[in-house]
């Protein structure tokens, strides 16, 4: 399935990765602008990028070393509805950096939260998790 059938599939599932890929990518990349200004929610940013390359990019399974326990945990994240509420608690703490004064951060939390209202989407629709490929 190409990028074209994917957009075309109306699968929420896969909207929502795309969206935590992007997220990923705007958590690494805004947490190193804004260290200055906040340097715990860009630690903190950088924490969630890291557990999101995990539970989003599955082929880092094959060159990290992990536990069996880590690969139970990560098991847990195949549903929609785990994945959703996951995204969610992510974009209220990128949200609560805004608190503290105007943010760069607060491209991720909006980011995060279209993640988490995609893949509730898709667990309200149904629709199976499915990964891009």
């Amino acid at each position: 399935m190409g990028c074209v059938d994917e957009v075309k599939s109306m699968n929420f599932a896969l909207y929502g990765q795309w969206l935590g890929i992007a997220s990923i990518i705007l958590l690494i990349a805004l947490g190193i602008v804004g260290f200055i200004g906040h340097v715990v929610f860009s630690i903190v940013g950088w924490v969630i990028a890291v557990i999101l390359i995990f539970v989003e990019i599955p082929l880092c399974f094959k060159f990290c070393p992990t536990s069996p326990k880590f690969d139970t945990f990560i098991a847990y994240f195949e549903n929609c509805w785990f994945r959703a509420i996951m995204y969610l608690v992510f974009a209220v703490v990128m949200f609560l950096s805004n608190l503290m004064g105007a943010s760069p951060l607060i491209a991720c939390a909006v980011c995060l939260l279209l993640a988490a209202i995609s893949y509730g989407a898709a667990a309200a629709m149904g629709q199976a998790f499915a990964s891009s490929r």
